[in-house]
């Protein structure tokens, strides 16, 4: 009764969950899981206009002063606009296009912090964060603290308070695990560091596109993004929105299209971290994603989202022989799990080969997240949900998993860890 209550709540100008449950998967009968990898399907106009943008008008955006360079440069601006609008940076020039969210993260990392300086960070952050920082710890001398959360990663705003010191100048917080789905209270963090000298970075890799962002009003001087996640875009895309008066050291200098003649790379927001050609139909694709998501209303797409990932957990904790280390309340839409009696890896390559359904086994990039939750030793399978998801794909999902435990409780497995290397 709950799930028809809530699509039945869902706004009555759009009917999202009839759409959504309409994509063009072009995928057979596959049940796709991995949406904190890559989202998929996409949006068929997401597919549509990258197509009209290669066929029509992809110049070089910002390069030339003809017609379609013209047009170009006009839609890359209309996405900066678009994205300036939905995490309310405060202007579509702090607006700095990558090609991924690690790009970011590291014009970020690197473009603010110095010899000595202290970083403030969770025991959930990613390689992208971890290894830029443990790369500079090891070059200049920066000192790193971490926020260790409880068993499924949650960590309070008193937790980064207490390990602040008087040298920090960056607090890293991603806004949900990509392991286990917990989502930090960012907000909250944000408050606390507004009364430092610090800068706040928030990796918002899983989570946007679900979970409301605003900068101003969470005190984020500095987001990062992946445009080929929640936000519906394609792979290849991404950005790094900065707060006015925050000045970062470029992590590449070239061609920007700006004071050509100049020998010093442009010093004026975004050109200075951005060289060279960007993707253009990448980013055009990422602003109709972002359409997608304001058309149904972003709230709206997280009750779809935890609609579905209620059924999928409440099935899952019943079956025997499961162990789960996802919380249902505070989750971006992840399940992450092992069956007893099987690694993380079999199990994965189970339900691909057998099931046709893709999830992602092993550790997620995030070693300092798996020792939170306590498999370090064999990681987990993470089941991540969409907005194109459907309740018979979570049925489904259920069913594999109760069939493949209780083979596993009989001995019915020959052990393949070896065959599906984890990652």
């Amino acid at each position: 009764m709950l799930i028809t209550k809530k699509i039945m709540i869902i706004g009555s100008d759009v009917k999202m969950y009839d759409l959504i449950n309409k994509p063009n998967r072009n995928s057979g009968s596959l049940i796709y899981l991995d949406n904190a990898a890559t989202s998929f399907p996409k949006p068929d106009r997401v597919i549509d206009e990258i197509a009209r943008c290669m066929r029509q008008y992809c110049a070089n955006p910002g390069r030339s002063s003809h017609t379609i360079a013209v047009r170009t440069n006009n839609m890359v601006m209309e996405v900066r606009e678009k994205i300036s609008d939905f995490f309310n940076v405060g202007s579509p020039s702090r607006v700095c296009f990558t090609k991924n969210a690690t790009e970011a993260l590291n014009i970020a990392i690197r473009g603010v912090l110095e010899p000595g300086d202290h970083v403030v960070i969770t025991s959930l952050e990613h390689n992208s964060v971890l290894r830029p920082l443990n790369t500079l710890k090891r070059d200049i001398g920066i000192d790193i603290s971490i926020a260790w959360g409880n068993k499924f990663g949650e960590i309070t705003p008193e937790c980064i308070k207490n390990i602040i010191k008087p040298k920090t100048r960056l607090v890293a917080v991603t806004l949900s695990s990509n392991v286990n789905g917990t989502i930090l209270p960012v907000k909250e963090i944000g408050e606390v560091v507004n009364n430092t000298d610090a800068f706040y970075l928030v990796d918002a890799s899983q989570g946007a596109g679900t979970i409301p962002l605003d900068m101003e009003k969470m005190n984020i001087d500095m987001l990062a993004f992946p445009g080929h996640k929640g936000l519906l875009g394609p792979q290849g895309t991404g950005a790094l929105c900065i707060r006015k008066n925050i000045r970062l050291k470029p992590l590449m200098q070239g061609g920007t299209g700006s004071n050509s003649k100049y020998l010093l790379q442009p010093d004026m927001m975004p050109d200075i971290l951005e060289s060279g050609t960007l993707n253009t139909p990448g980013i055009v694709g990422l602003g109709y994603g972002l359409d997608f998501i304001n058309t149904f209303g972003i709230d709206n797409i997280k009750l779809y989202k935890d609609m579905l990932l209620e059924r999928l957990y409440n099935a899952l904790i019943e079956i025997k022989g499961v162990s789960i280390y996802s919380k249902l309340d505070n989750n971006s839409g992840i399940v992450a799990l092992n069956i007893d009696g099987l690694d993380s890896t079999e199990t994965g390559y189970i339900l691909s080969n057998e099931y046709g359904i893709a999830t992602r086994a092993g550790f997620h990039c995030s070693p300092l997240a798996h020792e939170t939750i306590g498999t370090i030793k064999n990681g987990v399978v993470r089941l991540s949900l969409g907005c194109f998801n459907t309740i018979e794909d979570v049925d489904a999902v259920a069913t594999a998993i109760k069939e493949i435990a209780a083979r596993a409780g009989q001995g019915l497995f020959v052990h393949q860890q070896k065959v599906h290397p984890k990652s």
